[in-house]
């Protein structure tokens, strides 16, 4: 097959509400190359974003029914398709191109992939950052909240575990790319959970360490003392991943620290305060604080709020106990998308696409 393949499976990936943009070099050719056979480069062109059978797939598209169903159980180990269990049946949709997509569960990265990928980013961070809703959401930590303060489900990294029957965690995809880069960050490498409704999830995943829900916890906590930001995808119900990011290498996270885009990520519904009366200027939070946020001015913190992502990480090293988490005013607050399903509705319709011809 002809390079003709590929660009089809870019315009289906395009065509999905997170985006994946054409460039003039074509270095997006070259990524999909790395990832895909040209068979499986097909198959994935004539998916939809509903979950549907191996025989529905072949039914619909004029496959043969059991080539089709032995290419995608290997497409979905290789992790580039997403399996769904519906009525004991399994089921297979598409996925985004990157975070919670076929970019993260592809387990051959290596420094040529990883400098393709560089090249890219500029144009796809700008295409997948640079609309709403953000695809992902930070979470604050939790023990920076005011105890008589009200706190939804999905504000909590610890309450998301809880409807998760298997656990698993894998190192940052974000930091491997730019260690393989010469640029490795000093943070915690391992850190990326996985959740998933059934059990067993991870047992013959060999990208994947299985946890419990104790060492889960116990991950969240590490990277919380590490200074890493907890986020998640930015919906209420049905996440399937916490990942502990950094603004040197996580792709949401650079779209601040490196594209500009302040929106890269939805920032949590709270932000912080300061008590100027027992505030010592110790500058703590400065060197804490990831995105710039912190000042000292007149020997006293301050927060810029236009930075600020409501993440904690300043509260739980402040010293004094002059920073606080409250939440923000309610019209400051954009509703969090209920699912993913209406998070594509309403990014689609942001972005001026029409979703008809992928559902």
């Amino acid at each position: 097959m002809s390079e003709s393949v590929y660009k089809k499976l870019a315009k289906r990936l395009d065509a999905m509400p997170h985006g994946f943009p054409e460039t003039k070099n074509g270095v997006e050719l070259k990524l999909l190359q790395k990832i895909f056979t040209p068979e499986e480069a097909a198959l994935f062109s004539d998916m939809r974003l509903t979950p549907e059978s191996a025989e529905e797939i072949a039914q619909r598209t004029k496959r043969d029914p059991a080539k089709t169903a032995a290419l995608l159980m290997v497409m979905m180990q290789k992790g580039q398709i997403l399996p769904v269990m519906e009525g004991g049946q399994l089921k297979f949709s598409l996925l985004p191109f990157a975070y919670l997509g076929v970019y993260d569960s592809w387990a051959k990265i290596d420094e040529e992939f990883a400098q393709l990928f560089e090249q890219y980013y500029p144009v796809f961070g700008k295409r997948l950052l640079g609309y709403q809703p953000s695809q992902y959401k930070v979470v604050p930590v939790e023990k920076t909240i005011p105890f008589e303060v009200q706190v939804f489900p999905y504000e909590q990294a610890s309450e998301l575990l809880n409807y998760a029957k298997s656990f698993g965690v894998r190192n940052c995809i974000c930091k491997t790319q730019k260690a393989l880069l010469g640029e490795p960050c000093e943070y915690p490498k391992e850190v990326c959970l996985i959740l998933l409704p059934i059990e067993g999830a991870f047992n013959n995943d060999p990208k994947t360490r299985v946890v419990t829900k104790e060492e889960a916890l116990k991950i969240l906590r590490e990277a919380e003392e590490a200074g890493l930001i907890h986020s998640t995808a930015n919906i209420r119900e049905g996440h399937m991943i916490i990942c502990n990011c950094c603004t040197c290498c996580c792709g949401i996270m650079r779209g601040i620290s490196q594209l500009g885009l302040e929106n890269s990520v939805a920032k949590s519904d709270f932000f912080v305060q300061v008590d100027s009366e027992i505030c010592t200027g110790c500058e703590t939070c400065v060197e804490r604080c990831q995105f710039a946020a912190v000042s000292i001015k007149d020997n006293i913190s301050s927060v810029d709020q236009k930075r600020c992502v409501g993440c904690g990480q300043c509260v739980m090293t402040c010293p004094s106990g002059a920073m606080i988490l409250v939440r923000k005013p309610e019209d400051q607050i954009t509703i969090t998308p209920q699912n993913m399903q209406e998070w594509m509705i309403k990014r689609a319709k942001n972005r001026g696409i029409s979703l008809k011809d992928i559902l």
